[in-house]
């Protein structure tokens, strides 16, 4: 978690011009008639790598896929360029906990020839041949970090955060061409394509890396909100911002800086983390109201210093069972992931895990998948007992998974 925001990022305004590359080659889902198999990625922040491993059962690990092949002529770039130098050095110095951010996140084509991957140090987007290792195309985002993504439910549209400018680019996830954009509050981080592809919900969620973190400082953190869109002319419909809606129930200590977020199975209500919380709250979109308040439990090791909060996120990573019975719930700082049952709000038994930093369904929807950054492993959760399955290891500082399809046949080339 992602995560998530440079220190010093929001203080230099100048902004890369876009730049896309031709594609190579690249298979359409028409052309390609080959069976796929369905997997996860698992994308290794400070590794550069993805692994790359079962989507249910054992999740066992398939392949690695190098993300950054083009590391070299990239840092040339980099290091050609005293501004570019300056923030790269700043996300390693800030989000980076002192390394390079090479992979946030990560969606396979429709046709599961190629990965696109967000890489917040080098801010662009690339997609991966799968079978060659090879780039097909690049996509520099505005400014000077790339974040996290979402995929359309048609799997052809990828929208990515641009953090420093304050940025959604919207990209054909074949080609890289830049369909559209839409400008964002402050820092924007999640992306959420609404179940019909219609609308786009983005959030913004400030500056998390300052040490402004008391609760009546708050109001340092910038413009936190929701962002909706229109997915087809990126106009913006509305804005939802939760500090009013948080006031409203008394809780005017809580940062309004909406984290991880999942819509319901009828996308009724909104679940969602905020700032330095340990918890969730739930919004009924209908009544544009906070509903429910779930305050989880603290670890007794874990400092209330709000300052020792890696980019001021307490829990980072929800999830819903695909029936909306359970959530699933990484306690980040908390050092536990947990399954909560949605009507009553109950959590299950704390599972023990090491800085987890984001949540996902697996394939077949029985099991929670948390990535623990702390222990280089993620971590399989039985929605129905909520009770720790399985432990992977996967690659250093893994944080997004993702489903995903690769050829049934895949194997990985070297990954470097």
């Amino acid at each position: 978690m992602p995560a998530i925001r440079p220190r010093h990022l929001s203080s230099v305004a100048a902004a890369l011009a876009l730049t896309v590359t031709a594609p190579a080659a690249i298979a359409t889902a028409a052309d390609s008639s080959a069976a796929l198999r369905e997997v996860m990625f698992v994308g290794n922040n400070w590794d550069g790598t993805a692994d790359v491993i079962k989507s249910s059962g054992d999740f066992a690990k398939i392949g690695r896929v190098n993300v950054i092949p083009d590391k070299d002529a990239r840092m040339a770039e980099i290091n050609a360029d005293p501004i570019k130098w300056i923030y790269f050095m700043a996300i390693r110095n800030s989000v980076g906990e002192g390394h390079d951010q090479f992979v946030d996140d990560m969606y396979s084509t429709p046709d599961g020839t190629a990965m696109v991957v967000s890489r917040p140090s080098f801010a662009d987007v690339v997609s991966i041949d799968l079978a060659s290792g090879d780039i097909n195309w690049r996509f520099s985002v505005s400014g000077y970090r790339a974040d996290h993504m979402a995929v359309s439910p048609d799997g052809k549209r990828v929208a990515v955060s641009a953090s420093t400018s304050n940025t959604v680019h919207v990209l054909d996830i074949v080609t890289g061409k830049e369909l559209g954009k839409f400008a964002t509050g402050d820092k924007p981080h999640e992306n959420v394509f609404t179940q019909d592809g219609k609308y786009i919900y983005n959030m913004a969620i400030g500056d998390v890396n300052t040490q402004t973190d008391a609760p009546w400082l708050d109001w340092t953190k910038g413009d936190r909100r929701i962002t909706v869109v229109d997915a087809t002319t990126y106009q913006q419909v509305k804005v939802i911002d939760m500090r009013p809606r948080l006031d409203a129930i008394g809780l005017t200590d809580y940062s309004d800086a909406v984290r991880p977020a999942v819509f319901s199975p009828d996308e009724s209500k909104l679940y969602f983390q905020v700032s330095f919380f340990n918890g969730f709250f739930e919004y009924d979109l209908a009544t544009d109201k906070i509903t429910r308040t779930k305050t989880l439990p603290k670890n007794p090791a874990t400092s209330d210093d709000r300052t020792t909060f890696v980019n001021d996120s307490r829990h980072h990573g929800i999830s819903m069972s695909p029936d909306g019975s359970k959530l699933c719930v990484a306690g980040t700082m908390d050092d536990y992931a947990t399954v909560v049952n949605r009507t009553t709000l109950q959590e299950g038994p704390l599972v023990t895990a090491s800085k987890p930093y984001w949540a996902t369904v697996s394939g077949d929807g029985k099991s929670c998948v948390v990535s623990e950054s702390g222990t280089d492993q993620v971590t399989a959760i039985d929605f129905a007992t909520g009770r720790k399955q399985v432990s992977v290891p996967v690659g250093d500082h893994p944080q997004r998974v993702r489903l995903a399809h690769v050829p049934a046949d895949w194997t990985s080339p070297s990954a470097g």
